[in-house]
């Protein structure tokens, strides 16, 4: 496969997939990309707009009238085998995914690469399973409802985990029959130009994915103002979900917008500790705290907080930051010059507001291949109260604040005074107070005594400025259809 050759490319010319062929952008321009970890130029990147969108939007409606009306068996074929292709290339998949995100590659090898494949296995899966619903009325009609495909949908998917959020939202839409016009970050676009020659091994029909690669006040407001695109699904910052709610509303389009978090870790003395230090570790760091479900506020009960503490910036000082290409690396760079700049900016802004650093709080230089690439070290944070920027602003970075408390009611209370509600993470034995716990507070995934523990058939989201509406499982099979309720008179 060509495009699964881009290992052995210095600089290799991404190109837009319509209609199952290759296109320059319609402006003949392109874009630079960057290897975070080097900061070198890696790729060309297509400079498209809206004649681009149009074109693909075109195709795409051509290959409806026929991806709508295959039977769901032969959809369900080749969404799996699309998923095969991409375990057979995990390689290849992992290797070009850390040259774009400057994760490391054990974490693309083990998790990225092997969830998009089971995002098009599961919903290649469940597409089999889905079921309507009947409503008898006593000998006088029964109803039963049709789950229609919307027609051509929009699929915007954000930088910090390329193909894993791009299949997650590509594989539900084309099980349910729809056909896409997708834009992956033009930032990390380099897995979703190879997924492109992987679905055409696979048998994906011309037109049924068409992929946009560009930016986004170009590519993405494109797709979400073109009047024949009927559904927008969206995962990236709260600020752009409200732009493309205000932009989609007037039109009436169907959206699923998955948006920023400033998430709870919750400690209670009575935890498993080490259970708890190691995961919590993870979820304060891993990816280079760019999830949008690191749990970026941590807060420990008073009777715990300074053995937490000293434990925690211990473990802290033994992860090691480097080359995300060596298997033994923890955390590599973060995402761009621009993000390190802007968690650095946090970062100051802490120490103003009275936070004290414990450990980290500056830029990591590395030796060699690396030295000119954009890394971070781990950050925590004492002395601030949850009111402050610094814990009501999402950061995206490795950086996380303690806050003691003393009563089940107050850390209730700091938990849900933030502007979002994606998810929170509670640690304690006491099973009565966990539940309690998990139904009081405002966020759409709680995980108890867990982190990032993931059922694909279980709905997935926020609330408040963490988004709108929910994805995974039945849910995005749902939203991704129509439905139509017919009445029959007996």
């Amino acid at each position: 496969m060509a495009t699964l050759n881009l290992r052995k490319e210095q600089r290799p010319q991404i190109k837009n997939f319509i209609n199952g062929t290759y296109y320059d952008p319609m402006s003949k321009e392109y874009i630079n990309g960057f290897n975070p970890a080097t900061g070198e130029i890696n790729a060309e990147i297509p400079d498209s707009d809206d004649s681009d969108v149009a074109f693909a939007v075109k195709a795409a409606k051509r290959a409806f009238m026929s991806w709508s009306q295959f039977p769901v068996e032969r959809r369900a074929r080749i969404m799996v085998r699309i998923a095969d292709l991409i375990e057979q290339h995990l390689e290849d998949l992992a290797w070009i995914e850390t040259e774009d995100t400057g994760k490391p590659i054990s974490l693309t090898r083990e998790v990225d690469i092997p969830r998009a494949a089971s995002n098009f296995r599961f919903f290649g899966t469940a597409i089999r399973h889905f079921s309507s619903e009947s409503h008898p009325m006593q000998g006088e009609a029964i109803n039963y409802t049709l789950r229609k495909p919307l027609g051509v949908v929009g699929c915007i998917s954000p930088w910090n985990l390329p193909l894993y959020l791009f299949t997650w939202k590509i594989a539900p839409a084309l099980a349910a029959g729809n056909c896409v016009v997708g834009k992956p970050s033009e930032v990390t676009p380099k897995t979703a130009f190879a997924l492109s020659e992987i679905c055409k091994e696979a048998g994906l029909p011309n037109g049924v994915l068409n992929i946009i690669h560009g930016l986004g006040n170009k590519v993405g407001k494109a797709i979400v103002e073109h009047p024949e695109i009927n559904a927008i699904s969206f995962t990236g910052g709260t600020n752009t979900g409200l732009e493309i709610a205000k932009t989609a509303a007037p039109s009436l389009k169907k959206l699923s917008l998955e948006l920023g978090g400033k998430n709870p870790n919750i400690i209670f003395a009575d935890c498993d500790f080490q259970k708890m230090l190691s995961t919590t570790i993870n979820s304060s760091f891993r990816n280079q705290g760019q999830i949008c479900l690191c749990g970026s506020r941590i807060f420990v009960e008073k009777s715990i907080y300074d053995r937490f503490k000293t434990e925690f910036i211990a473990r802290t000082y033994m992860l090691k930051v480097g080359d995300p290409m060596k298997d033994d690396t923890y955390m590599g760079s973060v995402i761009s010059e621009s993000h390190m700049n802007k968690v650095l900016y946090h970062i100051n802004l802490a120490v103003e507001e009275g936070g004290q650093i414990l450990t980290g709080g500056k830029q990591f230089d590395l030796k060699g291949r690396c030295s000119k690439g954009w890394f971070l070290e781990p950050t925590v944070i004492d002395g601030l109260p949850n009111s402050c920027r610094t814990n009501q602003e999402e950061i995206f970075g490795p950086v996380v604040t303690l806050i003691p408390f003393e009563t089940e009611e107050e850390v209730l209370r700091m938990a849900n005074d933030s502007p979002y509600g994606l998810s929170a993470t509670i640690w304690t034995s006491n099973l009565t107070r966990a539940h309690r716990m998990a139904d009081n507070i405002d966020a759409g995934v709680v995980w108890v005594n867990t982190w990032m523990t993931r059922d694909l058939r279980t709905p997935f989201g926020g609330m408040k400025g963490s988004g709108l509406g929910r994805e995974g499982g039945l849910e995005a099979l749902r939203f991704f259809t129509e439905p139509k309720n017919i009445c029959i008179g007996l």
